[in-house]
């Protein structure tokens, strides 16, 4: 259990695929202009990684190492087609909004360096919840950018739901005046808030770190009090 615990941790916050890590920036930065078109490529991205994850590690014993890049990279592309298709047929209208940037789930580095570092040398379970958390980590990093981008930009939340819920529509959280902040919606916008994410993660691990010193300092002395050492006769 604290081996899963510790796979959690990793996948969500520790070794985070973006703030941590900074991998995958190029659907990141392209996607995020709101919630919903974030959200749904993060999603995409999870089936995709918690397939491969199970896949590679159910094959790697048949794998030759000195093939096992293109094998792995032709185990993701069929599952990415697999996707592809899906959203092709069931979700037509954010598939055309997603565009390429489903099938380039293939070249994201985040899929790949995963099913090397960890589901080609571990087992089934531990790989594929392996998958669904560094997805998860990815997912909520990426959900998070849209919806700051996509509130600062335009003012609103859950632009195009419609698009996946019919009966839904999104929300309008700022005056419906409100002009918008153009930066926001570009590539620089997606930059700034990227980078005060990882700053904020940084400060948050830093005073993390800092409250653990204190703490072992904090024992230490109590240590000391109750033990302390007997004095030269």
């Amino acid at each position: 259990m604290s081996a899963y615990k510790e796979i959690a941790w990793n996948g969500i916050w520790k070794q985070n695929t973006i703030l941590a890590q900074v991998l995958g920036l190029c659907p990141l930065l392209a996607v995020s202009t709101n919630f919903v078109n974030a959200t749904s490529l993060g999603l995409a991205t999870i089936v995709v990684m918690m397939l491969s994850n199970f896949g590679i590690s159910a094959l790697r014993a048949f794998i030759p190492y000195e093939i096992r890049i293109p094998v792995f990279i032709l185990i993701i592309a069929a599952l990415v087609t697999v996707v592809d298709l899906l959203f092709n047929a069931f979700l037509h209208d954010m598939y055309l909004v997603l565009g390429i940037f489903i099938p380039l789930i293939v070249t994201n580095c985040i899929v790949l360096a995963r099913v090397e570092a960890f589901a080609a040398k571990n087992g089934l379970r531990a790989a594929t919840f392996d998958g669904l958390m560094m997805g998860i980590g990815f997912v909520w990093v990426i959900a998070l950018l849209g919806a700051v981008r996509e509130l600062i930009g335009q003012g609103t939340l859950f632009s195009g739901i419609e698009m996946i819920f019919p009966t839904l529509s999104g929300i309008q959280i700022l005056p419906v005046d409100y002009p918008g902040f153009l930066i926001a919606m570009l590539p620089p916008g997606a930059f700034f808030v990227l980078g005060l994410l990882i700053a904020g993660r940084n400060w948050l691990d830093a005073r993390a770190n800092q409250r653990m010193r204190e703490q072992r300092i904090h024992h230490q002395a109590e240590h000391a009090t109750d033990h302390p050492s007997s004095a030269p006769a």
